[in-house]
């Protein structure tokens, strides 16, 4: 019933929809079998300037009217490993990454469990050079210095890199940074290349005049899941499963309001409204969150025996072993 109220006021305008999501939202909230855990007490998430349904999630209260009775708190961290630590120690219990960061985690035994995914986004991630590099192909990057932050989306999407143009990972040389140092390394010039993800990459495409080498698109499906710590799932596994209904209801607000999304995070997170448009026109459509298929529990595990292989990790892992069964 829902979804059927929100397509038919979307033909009518955007300033409509708004209203007409609030009213329905206002609706669930007093209704009990939308109050799926009353019992539910505190839900904190770990999230990134890349987590767009949680961004909007956040901007419109979603789980604040879903879960009443909970004290929901909101935590960003720059990158994808920096939330696996908060999970494996206990600071949050929901949080969300690329594809890399539970890989690296798992390895070393972090407990956490996927959640869900959301579609494949390979065009959202790219290996820059500037504009006036001389570097012109991927086996440029022989000997160069190359920034990204470890563990990241963006190490897997060097590592299949430098696989296809036939180098060895020794052939360069990886500078540990995260974003915002990277970014700052990558203008004045202190490395040749930076490996990294939108909305950092649309910044620097449009803002720096970066040059865009290859994007992750034949290299890296560049999946997003969401995370949460076992205890947390044990004890709130109807809690899950609404998280991830309200994570869907902020994609589908986003699919329409592109402009609007583009806006709200200028504002929020301080990126100029272009800059922020295409980051959000670059993401797949949809992009809402789903159980982990086969399918993509293979691709993770393609992705941990790479990285065991290159003993970038300590410890081979079975990946179909963190993936949450949905009790």
């Amino acid at each position: 019933m829902l979804q059927k109220q929100l397509h038919l006021k979307i033909k009518i305008g955007s300033r409509c929809l708004q209203l007409t999501v609030t009213s329905i939202l206002a609706i669930a909230v007093v209704n009990t079998a939308w109050a799926v855990d009353p019992n539910l007490k505190q839900l904190r998430i770990g999230f990134q300037k890349s987590s767009v349904n949680f961004a909007i999630a956040k901007q419109q209260k979603l789980l604040e009217k879903e879960f009443p009775n909970a004290k929901i708190t909101w935590n960003e961290f720059p990158a994808g490993p920096q939330i696996l630590e908060a999970l494996a120690v206990g600071a949050i219990d929901v949080g969300v990454t690329g594809d890399t960061p539970p890989v690296y985690a798992q390895a070393v035994n972090k407990p956490f469990y996927y959640i869900a995914y959301e579609a494949a986004k390979p065009f959202a991630s790219a290996i820059l050079v500037p504009n006036h590099s001389n570097i012109r192909q991927i086996k440029d990057l022989k000997g160069k210095r190359i920034a990204l932050q470890k563990g990241s989306s963006s190490h897997y999407l060097l590592v299949q890199a430098v696989k296809k143009a036939g180098l060895n990972w020794s052939d360069i040389q990886p500078i540990w940074l995260a974003p915002a140092d990277a970014r700052a390394a990558f203008q004045k010039g202190a490395v040749d290349a930076w490996a990294i993800w939108d909305p950092y990459y649309a910044s620097a495409q449009l803002e720096d005049r970066a040059r865009v080498l290859t994007t992750g698109n034949g290299l890296s499906p560049n999946y997003t899941f969401y995370l949460a710590s076992p205890q947390f799932t044990k004890q709130n596994p109807k809690a899950v499963k609404e998280l991830i209904e309200q994570i869907n209801l902020a994609d589908k607000w986003v699919q329409y309001h592109q402009k609007a999304t583009a806006d709200a995070f200028a504002t929020s997170i301080g990126l100029k409204p272009n800059v922020s448009l295409a980051f959000i026109q670059r993401r797949p459509k949809p992009s809402n969150a789903a159980p982990l298929n086969q399918q993509v529990v293979q691709y993770q595990q393609v992705l941990a025996n790479r990285f065991s292989e290159l003993k970038i990790i300590p410890n081979s892992v079975n990946v179909q072993k963190a993936v949450w069964s949905g009790k």
